[in-house]
């Protein structure tokens, strides 16, 4: 080998040596830092965009629990308000035959009559206010129901009916004037509330189906939704003990490059005993 003070091909070679470790050493930090094998488009293009495309169905599979979990909230309310109104039916159906007893005098039937229209009052209270985030399932302004999203495409969705149980309606067909105001019309009440608390049970029924299904349907996006988590992270999480080892590792490669380059450098050193007398 040449020797020569121009050329130092030992010191290229071993700076050559040490800028590789040196690059390796910064890919291994860079790894344990982020806890990610493909943090960025330049470590591996093509994983990096299939993680890309499943991070966005993720993000749109988040978007769709949400969804999920409103129509959830508001078919939680129509039921516990609908449970009430069922539950005020009852009485007002035991009012109802107490005021048909013929034997009863006009004072206790005129109160029964003021419980009776109390508790109808109170219906339409419940009705009024069963709302969340501004969705009333059973007043009647709803006729379409909600539609809530259920793919991260936003193509699919699943349809809340709704229930209108605005009093004379299909449901509760009982008049917002009825009353017991004598027997004939105690009678008559019997039977209108009757069937309004069988229509009423009939609407709980199907919104409770349809409660069921959103339930069974967030249950499965959350699966999905860790599915693709888990499978993001197959792809581009780093394995840490192998990292740490291999940060160990290039740490003492880079000590011994930094001698090697010492030692190259030091070479034409001895050209000067070449010279010497």
């Amino acid at each position: 080998m040449t020797m020569s003070v121009n050329t130092n091909v030992g010191a290229m070679v071993a700076l050559q040596n040490l800028n590789a470790t040196g690059r390796m050493l910064e890919t291994t930090q860079n790894r344990i830092n982020t806890g990610l094998e493909v943090a960025s488009a330049k470590d591996n293009g093509a994983v990096y965009a299939i993680a890309q495309n499943m991070r966005g169905d993720i993000g749109a599979l988040d978007a769709v629990q949400k969804s999920v979990n409103r129509a959830m909230s508001i078919s939680d309310v129509a039921l516990a308000a609908g449970e009430s109104i069922s539950d005020l039916l009852v009485e007002m159906k035991a009012k109802a035959v107490a005021a048909a007893d013929g034997s009863i005098d006009t004072a206790s039937r005129d109160a029964l009559n003021e419980d009776f229209r109390a508790l109808m009052g109170q219906v339409q209270t419940i009705i009024d206010n069963a709302e969340f985030d501004g969705a009333n399932l059973l007043d009647g302004s709803l006729p379409a129901g909600i539609a809530v999203l259920a793919d991260a495409d936003a193509q699919n969705s699943i349809t809340v009916t709704s229930e209108s149980l605005s009093l004379g309606g299909s449901i509760l067909t009982m008049a917002s004037t009825l009353s017991l105001t004598s027997l004939t019309a105690s009678q008559n009440a019997i039977s209108d509330v009757q069937t309004s608390l069988t229509n009423i049970n009939a609407a709980l029924a199907r919104i409770g189906s349809v409660s069921k299904k959103l339930e069974t349907h967030l249950n499965f996006v959350s699966k999905l939704e860790d599915t693709l988590r888990a499978g993001v992270g197959n792809l581009v999480d780093a394995d840490l003990a192998v990292e740490s080892a291999k940060l160990q590792s290039l740490q003492v490669k880079q000590q011994l490059g930094v001698q090697a380059l010492s030692i190259a450098n030091a070479a034409p050193q001895v050209i000067l005993s070449l010279f010497r007398g």
